[in-house]
């Protein structure tokens, strides 16, 4: 009588394993080719660039990393890189001032005290050491806080200046630094006057005021000094009359830039090239002339924009809302700070 052989558990595995095989590949080789293409395939994510010319960039949305439980929520101010190549920007939260590395991590925030209403923002070497200096709107003050967010000193309102009966008229939206360390603050959301002082801050002179005429401004929202030229100038971001509009060091109006203005809000240098957020939907980037370059993430729906209720879900890459401060760091990348609610910040990666 002949005996079953025994098989062993292993042996029962390792045969039951290649039938299995052998049934597969029989089922994949008949498999209709209609029914192989309709699987699912692996996509491979292409990057958006945006821009033209020597300007064109990576979009990086969602380039911010926060901590788990932490929110950026309302963002209302501007951006500013260090000498370490780090991002700083402002939120109405108690964490008015957030640094994060290049790559969006996150690095620390502070700002209790200047919680609700820290606004405009600069960065300034001053010897060894870099200090920033912030309009706030609601303190009616210019700030001047290192790095860590040690105060310094501040500035209420320019009393020698004789315009204002009190300090909640002085509403200061942004600040600049002329070559010889003069400070200029612009006071956007109060009597529209642009405001001088000396490296010291020591008050020198006031102009401007409500108006549509040369000379006159209108929610001057954002200031830069222009040193494109050997002779620099003042350039306001003269909102309400949808211009940027051109000044000596000392004051007296030279010219507008209106060539596609919405409402330009603040703006940036590198080299022969100024970058202009427009909180209307857009970022527009100017020559050497102030001739349009190339215009970033135009918004072409005039209920999306100039807004800060949009919500996320609604948001579109390669499309701005509202976008308020920009700023390019050493490398040429660029950061586009803008006024939502919920706080966006997104990275232009130059390519």
């Amino acid at each position: 009588m002949s005996e079953t052989p025994l098989i062993r558990p292993t042996e029962l595995n390792r045969r039951r394993f290649l039938r299995g095989m052998a049934t597969g590949i029989i089922a994949t080789v008949a498999a209709p080719r209609s029914l192989l293409a309709s699987r699912p395939q692996a996509t491979v994510r292409q990057p958006l660039i945006v821009g033209a010319g020597r300007h064109r960039y990576e979009w990086i949305a969602d380039w911010a990393r926060l901590p788990v439980g932490m929110q950026m929520t309302n963002c209302h101010g501007g951006i500013v890189v260090d000498s370490q190549n780090r991002v700083l920007l402002n939120t109405d939260t108690e964490n008015a001032v957030m640094v994060f590395d290049a790559g969006g991590k996150f690095v620390k925030a502070w700002g209790k005290d200047f919680k609700g209403g820290t606004h405009g923002m600069m960065i300034r070497k001053e010897g060894n050491s870099e200090f920033l200096y912030l309009t706030h709107t609601a303190r009616h003050e210019l700030i001047k806080v290192t790095t860590d967010g040690e105060l310094v000193w501040t500035r209420g309102f320019p009393e020698r200046a004789g315009l204002y009966k009190a300090a909640d008229e002085y509403k200061p939206t942004a600040v600049a630094f002329a070559p010889n360390g003069d400070i200029y603050v612009t006071d956007g959301y109060g009597k529209f006057y642009v405001h001088q002082y000396n490296a010291k801050g020591d008050y020198v002179k006031s102009w401007g005021g409500k108006g549509a005429e040369p000379g006159k401004l209108n929610n001057p929202h954002g200031i830069w000094v222009d040193s494109r030229r050997k002779v620099p100038v003042v350039v306001v971001a003269d909102r309400g009359n949808k211009r940027l509009q051109t000044f000596t060091l000392d004051g007296q109006h030279t010219g507008f830039v209106t060539e596609d203005m919405r409402l330009p809000s603040n703006m940036d240098q590198r080299g022969d090239d100024i970058v202009v957020a427009d909180l209307a939907g857009k970022v527009t980037i100017l020559d050497r002339e102030n001739k349009i370059i190339t215009h970033i993430g135009d918004n072409t729906d005039p209920k999306m924009r100039a807004t800060n209720k949009i919500p996320p879900e609604q948001w579109t890459s390669g499309v701005f809302v509202s976008p308020h401060c920009p700023r390019w760091d050493k490398r040429g990348d660029l950061y586009v700070h803008e006024w939502l609610t919920s706080g966006r910040v997104t990275k232009l990666k130059r390519v």
